[in-house]
């Protein structure tokens, strides 16, 4: 029965998946959020994760950083059992770089103080190493000239550049997306977009909880679809979008191409 859900095999390579998901469960009190999810990310894949709200979508990759933890099931990221307790935390979030939904910037600091405390303090580099890689980054998403502002002199749009700047600042190997352009306004979801593209681009593992179907069509290997805490479908974003298998991924997937028809 499980077997139809699993992930495609290791590439040809047979390289091992960078995040490995197996038989996961989890629940909030009696609430059974998370059923059964198995999942292989292979290193460099874009993954689109959508869904209708409380499907688990976020629960699931914040499972991946281990902002939330399991009852059941392994998690294995970079060869890093998650599951196995505290010290292998640590090291599992110096490779995962998270990006959510409220920014989530420290208000008292400057564009470039969020963006170099981190790497100062658990990559134990100094100021000046810390600013060179942060004002790489600011370039990298086109802000470097809002680096001495705060981040309430910049709009939505930016400070979320800023947020992905400061999760590129510790080189991850994975970028988790919760929801990134949902707090904005519509005319600044598309430079956040941008800059996830050009991300998607560079090779970066990256796995995207968004309603933005424009952005799954054009940047996802693979687009998964959940509804009650299980993985319902997964496919390629061609076979996703004009040959969805189930019913409930029709009826979502209806409704959300209806309500974004613009895009």
């Amino acid at each position: 029965m499980t077997d139809t859900m699993q992930s495609p095999a290791p590439n040809a390579s047979g390289a091992e998946p960078i995040i490995r998901i197996e038989a996961v469960n989890k629940w909030f009190g009696k609430f059974q959020v998370l059923s059964n999810i198995n999942l292989m990310v292979a290193a460099g894949e874009r993954i689109v994760v959508c869904g209708p709200s409380g499907s688990g979508k976020s629960t699931l990759i914040r499972c991946i950083n281990r902002l939330e933890t399991v009852q059941q099931g392994r998690i294995v990221v970079d060869g890093i059992e998650l599951t196995d307790g505290g010290r292998n935390v640590d090291s599992v979030r110096q490779e995962v770089g998270m990006v959510f939904q409220q920014f989530n910037l420290f208000p008292h600091m400057t564009i470039l103080q969020n963006c170099t405390l981190a790497p100062m303090r658990s990559r134990g580099l100094n100021r000046e190493q810390a600013e060179t890689i942060a004002m790489k980054y600011l370039n990298r998403v086109r802000i470097p000239e809002q680096a001495h502002k705060y981040p309430s002199q910049l709009s939505g749009g930016q400070q979320q550049r800023v947020a992905i700047a400061r999760a590129l600042c510790m080189t991850p190997k994975i970028m988790l997306f919760d929801e990134p352009t949902s707090a904005l306004d519509p005319e600044m979801v598309k430079e956040v977009l941008d800059t996830m593209i050009s991300l998607a681009d560079d090779g970066m593992t990256m796995l995207c909880v968004t309603h933005e179907m424009g952005f799954a069509r054009s940047v996802a290997d693979r687009v998964i679809f959940m509804a009650d805490g299980q993985i319902i479908e997964q496919a390629a974003p061609q076979q996703f979008f004009s040959n969805p298998q189930h019913e409930t991924t029709r009826n979502f997937l209806g409704q959300i191409l209806n309500s974004q028809h613009a895009h």
